[in-house]
């Protein structure tokens, strides 16, 4: 791989620079003023992406993590799965972000309704319909036309009925209802396994339509005592079918009597895996089932082969940089951080506080999602932002701004730079300072890189997956507690 013969440079590195990095997530230590990208680094790993593939061993088994938690599941990038379906990086990047933009347009329109006080009968997909007849049930799915792009970047491997079969599922933050495709199938995609037969399952139930597991959802309906679920996303994508009961094996355990829907009709997002693992705050997410206070993940680079772990039951690390974990009366699914600013080189950026907080309406905020990629701010505090960090790169050739990057810059002539850090503060002067790779990011093989942080004009701002990886993101729900840990994956 064209990375390796830097491995005794990066090393000389790290020793020289170790103590400016662990200054850089101290409070108690002063704030750097910049950081150090590796150009070339960065640009060899944009030529290896296309060609790394998952370990077969891996894909077949998961072992427990190392950790005291109770649960632990490896976590996987969506190309180490999938594979590399573009034929250069550009393409790549621009796949990504178009899926990034499907996303966010789901999240801000589950907010907007949310905040709009939709009712739930109301959150069905006001487009045309099919019906279709399964078991002798008529369902009702969303019709959507041309060709599904999917989405989910980050997967694990759970074990699915008695006798437990092993699938690939997306895990997100953003989602409550987990589900799998289930045959008969009317309309599914294709994924990586067979599609789940119920019938194969000694553990498999159908819920009735009294049952809690039923009225906790945004929308179902009652046909022959079972209860039906669907779940639509932003971009028009679906699943639809019975909301069921079902054991799963996580690492080494196994849960059961676990609400999962058996999606007979599905479409749009997570092509490849079998459907979806929910981590939000719900009543019906996996957190919640399991009955557990806390669970932690970290966000593998895209553009590796690497795996690391999603853990249940693991407390947040004593040197974690910790914020107010938050919620929103209007959708419990959304976790929230209690963001007090942004700094850039050092100085802290001249916005109002509020612009990180819910209002009384439930608009606004800020959240952290495992699959929104690029982190998105309000317009007028992504432009404080990207002025001042142009204003300190006055030194670097500009390029051509690409898609929602409007901050590019040309470094094909170079082999490392110095950028300023971008830092996130927290109350009691709490400070997270994000890698250079984690907001300068590549968008092609041939040296073009971008300012990884996007407008919106939505009240919701979101920290992305991008600036998460290779921070160890722990979730302490019982104190309402978020702790970022770096280099913990």
């Amino acid at each position: 791989m064209c990375c390796s013969h830097r491995c005794f440079l990066l090393f000389v590195f790290f020793l020289a620079s170790h103590s400016s990095v662990t200054s850089r997530i101290l409070p108690e230590i002063s704030l750097t003023t910049s950081a150090i990208l590796d150009v070339s680094d960065s640009i060899c790993k944009t030529k290896d992406a296309p060609s790394f593939q998952l370990n077969k061993q891996e894909e077949q088994s998961h072992s427990p993590s190392s950790s005291s938690s109770s649960f632990s599941l490896q976590l996987h990038s969506r190309a180490s799965v999938r594979g590399n379906e573009h034929s250069d990086y550009k393409s790549l990047t621009l796949a990504r972000l178009d899926r990034d933009s499907a996303r966010v347009k789901s999240l801000t329109a589950r907010l907007d309704l949310a905040v709009s006080n939709i009712t739930k009968s109301d959150l069905k997909p006001v487009i045309t319909t099919t019906m279709y007849t399964t078991d002798q049930q008529e369902f009702e799915a969303p019709l959507i036309s041309g060709t599904t792009q999917g989405s989910g970047e980050y997967f694990t491997r759970v074990g699915i009925g008695k006798p437990a079969r092993e699938v690939y599922m997306v895990l997100d933050t953003g989602s409550d209802v987990n589900w799998l495709q289930c045959a008969p199938c009317a309309d599914c995609y294709h994924q990586i396994e067979p599609i789940f037969e119920p019938s194969s399952s000694s553990s498999y139930s159908t819920l009735s339509c009294d049952t809690p597991q039923c009225k906790a959802l945004e929308v179902s309906e009652c046909r022959n005592a079972t209860c039906l679920y669907q779940v639509s996303y932003g971009d028009g994508s679906y699943t639809v079918g019975d909301l069921a009961t079902e054991t799963l094996t996580i690492g080494s355990a196994s849960v059961d009597n676990v609400a999962v829907g058996c999606g007979h009709s599905n479409q749009g997002l997570f092509v490849g895996a079998a459907g979806l693992l929910g981590l939000g705050g719900g009543l019906l997410a996996l957190p919640s089932q399991l009955n557990t206070t806390s669970f932690s993940y970290c966000l593998v680079d895209r553009d590796s082969d690497s795996v690391s772990t999603v853990e249940f039951g693991s407390g947040i690390s004593p040197d974690a940089v910790v914020a107010p974990l938050l919620r929103n009366h209007r959708l419990d699914t959304f976790y929230y951080v209690g963001l007090t600013g942004i700094s850039v080189g050092g100085e802290m950026l001249q916005i109002p506080r509020s612009s990180f907080e819910v209002d009384e309406s439930g608009g606004g905020g800020i959240i952290i999602d495992s699959g929104t990629a690029v982190t998105r701010l309000q317009t007028g505090v992504y432009d404080s932002l990207r002025d001042a960090f142009v204003k300190g790169t006055t030194d670097l050739e500009k390029a051509d701004g690409v898609a929602m990057f409007d901050t590019c810059y040309d470094l094909a002539a170079k082999t490392t730079i110095e950028v300023p850090t971008v830092a996130f503060h927290f109350p009691g002067g709490n400070m997270l300072a994000l890698p250079a790779k984690n907001y300068m990011i590549p968008v092609d093989s041939v040296g073009t890189f971008c300012l990884a942080f996007a407008p919106t004009a939505s009240s919701l701002a979101i920290i992305g997956n991008v600036q998460q990886q290779g921070t160890r993101v722990g979730f302490d729900l019982a104190n309402s507690l978020i702790g970022f840990s770096t280099n913990k994956c």
